[in-house]
């Protein structure tokens, strides 16, 4: 065991290095059987945790995840990736289960979230170096099938160890670039690509700039060296497309590769050598074989057109950047995208390219100092007819999408989301046209929407022309907008008003739904867009033909009606004091609340749909606009909301459309109970059965939100009405600790309990232990402290002072033990303000007597070298600073003891000084933010960590309304 490991094969290396380590001291023999047991029963459990046999599988997937701190059970599978028995086959999903167990292992273990819902472990410090030492050389060796996880392991470490502990992975990684397998070279190439990821679209710091440069030192010139060897290998004669495609595959991860190193600045380096990348860039876009190309791909791009898109990103980057020293390629550039956007055809394997050719285009386009590359008339009739108007033109691939895929054609097509297509590119080159040729744009482009809407009047089979039109329009007639607020600036030498009035207008009046439904669409989309530009009586006649289209049986068409009912809904006028106010009103929506709801809910109540997020958000928008006109609809629309939750839980599949129906449900009780608390009796009964359905079957999705309703229904209970027998029963089960270990309850759970001790201190008293070991839970973790105070301030404000003031002492013991442990500033902040809490309530000789029980003097200490520097550091804002200036008042006026003597004084003047900061703090009046949220403007939708609810916030409880 203590020989060299043998330094011509990596995997018995890797044996080695267990065996070493991590077996007993015995004889080489015994070493080997024990190993091979080990090995033996790491694979079983990793061929049965591919199991169909659902006991067979979670049983090896325990096992795994209890072996995971284990020393050495990390290296013993990567034993299992690098070897096979001989049967490739029947070995290949055994290795592929180890590789992904090692990433997950990786994922999880290398740089553990502490708040990882407890669950949390660490792979031993033993283990690691051999992994880093190892990694790089077992993903070299490995099939391609594997090399794709160990590649993802390499840049999950990599980014919490490289470069200042992996110093030695780029030169591992460098000194495979002249490795004579392709595989391998192109394996080390992405993996460089997905570490060096992370110099992109991020802030900019001295110590990004010091990683940057460590990086450009080693890998700046062994990189365009490889750039120009490869670029130069295609010209090679004798090379099979297999070759070709390997080389192609290598140059676009170099082309990644170069981007990230120049995403921040131009290196110097690359300065110097500019002429041999641009020369290189120069004929990858160039570059033909007909070899490589398959005629009969319709949809996936092929290695040239990868290679391509590549170049083009570069291109663009150094565009966007106006170096000077790329000044001089731009019209060589400029000149050879336009050749390829020529070139491209309408298939969706090329989209990609048009769209990344034509932004680059726009980038030029809308600066001035590309201005001359593009001032002659010729130049942009030419931009009109070859680039412009193909790229807007209705393709077979999105009529196809529209009819079979029409969730993916939204996804390109509607006005708020941010996928690229050729579309919204050449709209975005029409806008750039504008910036800096507006008239001639826009007397060009009306030319082209004069003659396409001629060929429609002719003939409504030429429907298509008419769509391009709508689309010309589009690009043409927006000066300034926003996807939340819509368009703000029109172009003056545009009638919007106008055109709809002739050519939108007249295609939402059409009754049959099947009559051009992708000019319907497309109609109601230009609707949406400008919807600021109408008027309250306008909004008035649209609504009706809206509302019509949510009867269509095109996905697309009722999926932009609800979406543009919506949008209409948040639409704002200028109002008084520089606010802004919404257009339309409850009273201008009341005429169409049963039509819109009956619309809306027709298309929810079709199981044959997919869960429609859009239709979801009308109907959420749509209650909270009517909020004082629903008492009518409430019972039917509260019925079709259950119905939809009850079908959902089966098998949530759309965060979204979840989010927004448990939003739709907060509209409700929030509107209702508003008016009448009594209501809450009602929602108790109508909503605790699917409530309790869900917690049962554990839909971890949504226990979150049904925390949070249950805290908001019993919020709005009456004051005295005591907690009620629902809520009385389903407390207790509340502090079971598997509810507290899943992250998404835990600010859901922390509320809902707080509103307890809002609405039965006294029944909670038996329970108050159980409280505080949840509070003990949540305070330990730094992700979860705050919600363990707002349990602590809630106990302090709503509890009888004889139910918890005996266990007063044993909370600040672990609050004190927290606080030396890490005084960070986010802990400082709430134990402070607890503190002020606890002096206002009970006056400052209580918090005295309290600390000083646990040491004498501790009160005073905790101020001096705790509380005074918080409030000297950052001033409070809104409740808190009122709770601070409660508390640090009573220490002024109730604590004779710290005037006794110069110490004290000392003390109490510095507590002076931070009250009257306080004071003179503009952030610290109650009125600073008293104006409620605005509804229409706030960012509501899905967050994968914890979705709050917006309908469901109330404001903070102040704890001293009195005062």
């Amino acid at each position: 065991v203590a020989t060299n490991p043998p330094a011509n094969n990596h995997d018995n290396g890797i044996l080695f290095l267990i065996t070493k380590h991590y077996l007993p001291r015995a004889s080489v023999l015994t070493i080997n059987i024990i190993m091979a047991t080990q090995e033996d029963q790491l694979r079983q459990f990793l061929s049965q945790s591919l199991s169909p046999d659902a006991p067979t599988r979670k049983n090896a997937e325990r096992a795994l995840l209890a072996a995971r701190p284990t020393p050495g059970h990390a290296l013993a599978v990567l034993r299992v990736v690098s070897e096979s028995s001989g049967n490739n086959a029947a070995d290949l999903p055994i290795r592929q289960a180890a590789a992904v167990h090692f990433k997950n292992m990786v994922k999880k273990g290398w740089a553990p979230d502490e708040d990882d819902d407890g669950k949390q472990f660490l792979i031993p410090d033993s283990d690691r170096t051999l992994i880093k030492n190892n990694l790089v050389s077992l993903m070299c060796t490995v099939p391609p099938q594997l090399q794709s996880q160990c590649s993802e392991s390499i840049a999950l470490i990599a980014a919490t160890d490289f470069p200042s502990k992996w110093d030695n992975l780029l030169s591992d990684l460098i000194a495979k670039f002249g490795d004579a397998n392709w595989d391998v070279v192109n394996g080390v190439l992405l993996t460089a690509n997905s570490i060096l990821k992370r110099f992109r679209y991020v802030q900019r710091s001295d110590a990004l700039y010091a990683d940057i440069l460590y990086v450009l030192q080693r890998l700046q010139e062994p990189l365009t060296q490889l750039f120009t060897s490869v670029v130069s290998q295609l010209g090679t004669a004798g090379l099979n497309p297999l070759q070709l495609t390997a080389r192609l595959q290598a140059l676009r991860s170099i082309n990644r590769i170069f981007y990230s190193l120049n995403y921040q600045d131009l290196p110097e380096y690359f300065e110097d050598h500019m002429q041999e990348w641009m020369a290189g860039f120069a004929k990858l876009l160039e570059y033909k074989n007909p070899v490589l190309v398959d005629e009969d791909e319709e949809m996936q791009p092929g290695p040239i057109d990868n290679v391509q898109v590549s170049v083009v990103q570069n291109l663009n980057l150094y565009g966007n950047k106006d170096e000077e020293p790329f000044l001089p390629y731009l019209p060589q550039f400029t000149s050879l995208v336009w050749n390829l956007l020529m070139n491209v055809t309408p298939l969706a394997k090329h989209d990609a390219l048009a769209t990344i050719s034509i932004r680059f285009l726009s980038s030029l386009i809308g600066k001035l100092m590309h201005r001359k590359l593009f001032e002659g008339e010729g130049t942009l009739r030419e931009i009109f007819g070859k680039i412009v108007i193909p790229n807007l033109t209705i393709r077979e691939i999105d009529e196809e999408r529209f009819e079979d895929d029409p969730a993916e054609f939204i996804l390109s097509d509607m006005e708020s989301s941010d996928t690229e297509s050729r579309r919204k590119c050449t709209q975005e080159l029409l806008r750039a046209m504008c910036r800096q040729f507006e008239a001639q744009t826009t007397a060009i482009c009306s030319e082209h929407v004069t003659q396409m809407l001629g060929q429609f009047a002719a003939d409504k089979n030429q429907w298509k022309m008419k769509d391009v039109a709508i689309h010309l329009m589009l690009g043409i007639a927006i000066r300034a907008e926003s996807a939340q607020f819509g368009v703000s600036q029109v172009n003056e030498g545009v009638n919007v008003m106008d055109f709809f009035s002739q050519h939108i207008l007249t295609e939402l009046q059409e009754t049959n739904m099947k009559v051009r439904p992708m000019l319907k669409a497309t109609s109601i989309k230009f609707v949406s867009i400008f919807r600021n530009q109408f008027t309250k009586e306008q909004f008035g006649a649209l609504m009706p033909l809206l509302i019509a289209h949510l009867g269509s049986s095109d996905v697309v068409v009722h999926t932009y009606a609800a979406a543009a009912i919506e949008k209409m809904l948040t639409a704002k006028v200028d109002g008084p004091n520089n606010t802004k106010i919404s257009k339309i009103g409850g009273a201008e929506i009341k005429p169409f609340l049963n039509t819109l709801f009956t619309g809306l809910f027709t298309i929810i109540d079709n199981a044959e749909l997919n869960e429609n997020e859009y239709v979801m958000k009308c109907i959420m928008r749509a209650l909270n606009v009517a909020k004082d006109d629903l008492m009518d609809v409430v019972q039917i629309v509260l019925e079709k909301l259950t119905a939809a939750l009850a079908r959902v839980a089966k098998n949530p599949k759309n965060p979204q459309y979840n989010h927004f129906l448990f939003e739709s449900i907060a509209v409700l009780i929030r509107a209702v109970c508003t008016l009448d608390s009594a209501h809450t009796t009602a929602f108790e009964q109508f909503l605790f059965p699917p409530f309790q359905t869900v917690l049962q079957m554990e839909v971890v999705e949504f226990t979150p939100y049904v925390f949070q309703l249950l805290a908001q229904i019993l919020e709005f209970r009456p004051e005295g009405a005591g907690l009620g027998e629902a809520y009385t029963s389903l407390f207790v089960p509340l502090l079971t600790p598997t509810l507290w270990e899943r992250k998404g309850n835990v600010p859901a759970l922390s509320r809902l309990l707080t509103a307890y001790l809002s609405k039965g201190p006294n029944d909670l008293e038996p329970h108050l232990l159980g409280i505080l070991g949840v509070f003990q839970k949540l305070v330990s973790s730094k992700a979860n402290e705050q919600y363990a105070f707002d349990l602590l301030r809630g106990i302090v404000m709503y509890m009888r002072q004889e139910a918890f003031m005996p266990r007063m002492k044993d909370v600040l013991q672990i609050l004190l033990m927290k606080l030396q442990q890490g005084k960070t500033p986010k802990y400082v902040g709430l134990i402070t303000h607890f503190f002020a809490l606890f002096i206002g309530k009970y006056g400052s000789q209580a918090y005295l007597d309290q600390l000083n029980q646990l040491q004498p003097g501790m009160g005073l200490m905790l101020l001096v070298q705790v509380w005074v520097p918080r409030l000297q550091a950052t001033s409070p804002t809104r409740l808190e600073a009122k709770t601070q200036m409660v508390g640090l008042t009573k220490l002024l006026c109730e604590t004779p003891a710290l005037l006794a003597d110069t110490n004290g004084q000392q003390i109490w003047t510095q507590i002076l000084a931070c009250a009257v900061k306080i004071v003179c703090s503009p952030e610290s009046h109650l009125n600073s933010l008293s104006v409620q949220d605005n509804d229409d403007d706030a960012e509501i939708g899905y967050d994968a960590t914890f979705s709050v609810l917006h309908f469901a916030t109330r404001p903070s409880s102040d704890p001293f309304p009195e005062v």
